[in-house]
Parts: structure tokens; sequence; C-alpha cells
């Protein structure tokens, strides 16, 4: 369950998530979720749920199963569960070297490598794009995911973090691939992975900001706002060498920068909003999960003490607060509640027992 009170049902994203937080402390995590969520693989095309083959689901009610074509769930309505789905098998193989159970699951990882190429992809420029196709669905289907449009992008929308999750999710299958001796294959990702990164780092970035820009809009427009979602581009590995360290430096800047962590949209914005519910959701508040993701690429590319100011940052505010919340917010640098965010969310516990496990 991705949280408590209001999102006691399972996510493909938050489980994905929380099974990466959770695979030095239980492996068998990781495992079940990649089980779970390949039984419920898209296998059709239905515009409704907005399923598609190979696509991995946004959010369902497992109670529900075999669902009522009516009721909203099972909902497929989520670019990026598909890549972090590729990615988790990966990362499970890395710590256990279990050949079997990625064997077992091959034509499912198959299935999710050509959603990416076949329906992710619609007008083969590279790039993974979203754009809702039932009015009940999300607008935004990014892990800022939105009913509406607050941030006015044309669709259908290139979010930024998400390049990076392709990116890394083609090159770790390029290795899988050559683990079971599909060559033609191996090169044919490791071919697209490189495009991918060249491309992306020409129309993303915004060299006056020195910056990545949140989006690119139906018309490949940038969409320029500052947010944390460049963060995350970090662990994959998408990011030029000349344009790592800008990155990095960009991310504690006041702006965007807290003694509680790292907002999701800098302060500086026309849109900012820390702590009014529900605009602050994806304006300005913290979320602990955002911050470790964006802590996991200072790790992969030795930011120690950056890595140590997230970690010390986010143990500053449970201290304060008293719990784990899945967002807070911040103002003239103290921390504030937010009344609706769940208390008991799972990639927000998930950062927590991964930071204090942690050796780095």
């Amino acid at each position: 369950m991705a949280g408590l009170p209001r999102f006691g049902r399972l996510f493909g994203r938050d489980s994905l998530i929380v099974s990466w937080q959770l695979l030095d402390f239980d492996s068998k995590i990781c495992r079940n979720t990649l089980e779970i969520l390949s039984k419920l693989q898209g296998k059709k095309m239905d515009r409704f749920h907005e399923e598609e083959p190979g696509k991995i689901i946004h959010e369902t009610d497992v109670m529900l199963h075999p669902e009522n074509p009516r009721s909203p769930f099972p909902y497929y309505g989520s670019v990026d569960s598909t890549p972090l789905y590729l990615i988790l098998f990966a990362f499970y193989f890395q710590k256990t070297g279990d050949k079997k159970f990625i064997k077992k699951y091959w034509k499912n990882i198959l299935a999710a490598i050509d959603w990416m190429k076949n329906y992710g992809d619609l007008d083969r420029d590279g790039f993974l794009e979203y754009q809702r196709k039932t009015p009940e669905g999300r607008f935004h289907q990014g892990w800022k995911d939105w009913k509406e449009d607050p941030l006015g992008i044309i669709p259908p929308v290139a979010i930024v973090e998400v390049q990076g999750y392709k990116y890394l999710a083609l090159k770790e299958m390029t290795k899988i691939a050559e683990l079971f001796n599909k060559s033609k294959l191996a090169g044919d990702l490791e071919k697209k992975a490189e495009k991918l990164k060249k491309d992306f780092n020409q129309k993303f970035w915004m060299p006056d900001k020195k910056y990545f820009a949140l989006a690119l809009d139906g018309k490949k427009r940038q969409r320029k706002a500052i947010t944390s979602n460049p963060g995350h581009l970090l662990f994959t590995e998408i990011i030029e060498e000349d344009k790592i360290d800008l990155v990095v430096k960009r991310l504690f800047k006041k702006d965007i920068w807290t003694p509680f962590g790292i907002r999701t949209h800098s302060a500086k914005e026309p849109d900012f909003e820390p702590i009014i519910f529900p605009e602050c959701y994806h304006f300005g508040s913290i979320w602990p999960h955002d911050n470790w993701i964006i802590a996991q690429g200072f790790k992969k590319l030795g930011y120690k003490r950056e890595y140590q100011k997230i970690k010390k940052a986010l143990l500053r505010a449970y201290q304060k607060l008293g719990n784990i919340p899945e967002l807070f917010g911040v103002v003239n640098d103290k921390i504030a509640e937010i009344p609706r965010a769940c208390h008991l969310q799972a990639w927000a516990s998930g950062a927590l027992l991964n930071f204090l496990t942690s050796k780095f």
C-alpha cells in the first residue's frame, strides 16, 4: 500500500521505489513486487483504463480483481512505472544474481521494452511522453501526477526525469540481453540509449539557467520551471559530464534548498506554494522520497558531502515533526506540517530506513 489514510492501494511507481529503498534490507520485497506487477502488466488496448500491452500499472486495488470494466481500477496512467520496472529487474539481479528469476519473466521484460518503443514514444523522437486518454484519468503522469494541468503544458508531455529512467532502463537491459546471448537486441538497445542521451542533453538543457527544463511540450518547447525533477537524472547517468556539477550545485541554491531538504519547486517560480494544500503538493513542498532519489545520484557519482547533507536534513525534519510524512513545507527556514499529508507513506518510510542503514 502506498500510504494511509488516502492511498491504501497498490501503486506501481511507489512499490518499485520502495523495493529499491529496501533492496539491501530484504531483496524478497523487490522480487515479490516484480512478480505482482508482472501479473498486472498491460495486455490489451483499453482507453478507459489507459491500459496498453507491456505497460506497468499506475494504481489498483488488488481486492477488485477480476475488475469491473466500469471501475477506474486497474488504472495504467503512469509514464514512469514501466522504465522503473525494468530498472528494478536489473537492480534485483545485481543484488542477488538470480538469473532464473530474470528468465522466468523475460517475456514481461521484453513487453515492457516494446511498450517504451511502440506506445510510450508515438512520435518516435526517442523521448517517453504521456497524454491522457480518458477524462477521468491523470493529466500529468510522472511522479508529480495531477488530474488537472496547473503547469499549462500542451500534451503529449515529455517530463524530464522519465528520460533518465528510460536511458538507464535501456542501458541495464542491454546488459541483461547480453547475459542471455541476445546480441542483436543488446546492440539495438545500446544504440537507442546513446542517441537518447545525446538528444536529451541538447533538447532539455537550458544554457541561460545552466539546468534542465522540467519538460518538453507537444510542440517540443521547453517548460522552463526550476524544479527538483532534474535531480532524479543523476542516478541514471544520462547527464553529460560537463553538466553534472552544474546540476548538483543548482540543487543547493537558496530558492530550492532548505535546512530540511530540497523543495519540489523553486521559491522564485510564480506558482510557488510551500504549505497550502493542494497547491503545495508539487509546487514547493518537500518530499522525503524525492530527496532520497536525488541522494542516490550523489551516492553513485561520489558526492559524499552532498549525500550526507540531504540525509542530515531529512533526519532533522523527522525529529522536528515527530513523524515521517508524505510531504511537508518549509517557510522562512521553519518546518510546517501539511494537514492532509499521509503520515504513513511507504516511500517516505523506506527512505528513512535506507538512510539509517546505508554506509555511504
